[in-house]
């Protein structure tokens, strides 16, 4: 396992690396040491800076890979108009191998990146070690955000202090492939046995983007999705809305800190 020293630095991300794949360039940022290695996928539109608050305490519980999917800052645009989870995850699996980073991964998957991470672990289980799901999208869950784009563009460039221009083309990009990458879930097999935690926000979300009707079913999805596997949980940031690793990155860290644990417990013969 290579390990990144990024140096000393005044706070926040690890300098970009930028690596080139047989579909283009992608960005990415590398830091810390030990397995099983931390890979984490954003949601539509997010870039690098959505995960900058779990910065530098994320780095001492082991290796840690986030990145930019094409069109994002740094990375090139899509090879072909729209990525669904099938694109995301072959670009993703190919950018670990340049990166050095071997498998089994515990991915961490945000909104859409969870229905990344979801399809990934049922195609390559044998790459996984176990999963974190962030306010992950359930396969259920694309009626509520298709019709409400233009305002979430808007929400997430105030949250991240990101102009629009930099978040639009790559969120409409992945909402126009929600119903792919739903089906795409839905043939890809059964999801594996493996450590399996879902961070579900107690703040419900305003009332512009989804109904009390809506709220309460997306809160029985991430049931749903806690009851993938026979080793998954769930635990509530109650102080969070849709974006935990954000309002509540102390929180996250515990919950990644603890399916570590249970991580490598689960496979005490193998080097992870």
């Amino acid at each position: 396992m290579p390990a990144f020293a990024p140096g000393p630095r005044p706070g926040g991300l690890p300098p970009v690396r930028v690596l080139r794949t047989r579909a283009g360039r992608l960005a990415c940022v590398v830091s810390g040491r030990g397995a099983p290695p931390i890979v984490l996928i954003a949601g539509a539109g997010v870039a690098l800076e959505g995960w900058r608050r779990l910065y530098p305490a994320i780095e001492r519980l082991g290796t840690v890979f986030a990145w930019n999917r094409f069109g994002l800052r740094g990375s090139d645009p899509p090879p072909r108009q729209g990525q669904s989870a099938s694109d995301v995850v072959a670009a993703l699996r190919e950018l670990l191998r340049q990166a050095g980073i071997a498998p089994p991964y515990l991915l961490v998957g945000h909104s859409v990146g969870g229905l990344h991470a979801n399809l990934f672990a049922r195609l390559h289980p044998r790459e996984v070690a176990g999963l974190l799901l962030l306010e992950a999208a359930h396969p259920q869950d694309q009626a509520v955000l298709r019709p409400h784009e233009t305002r979430l563009a808007g929400a997430l460039s105030r949250l991240l202090a990101l102009p629009q221009q930099w978040l639009r083309p790559n969120l409409h990009a992945e909402m126009q492939c929600i119903r792919r990458t739903v089906e795409e879930v839905g043939v890809a097999g059964p999801f594996p046995e493996i450590p399996l935690t879902v961070v579900t926000g107690g703040q419900a979300p305003p009332a512009w983007m989804m109904s009390p009707a809506a709220v309460g079913e997306k809160r029985a999805h991430q049931q749903e999705l806690a009851r993938l596997s026979p080793l998954g949980e769930q635990v509530i940031a109650q102080r969070s809305g849709h974006f935990p690793q954000l309002s509540e990155p102390g929180l996250v860290l515990d919950a990644l800190r603890r399916l570590l644990v249970r991580c490598r417990s689960q496979a005490p013969d193998k080097p992870l």
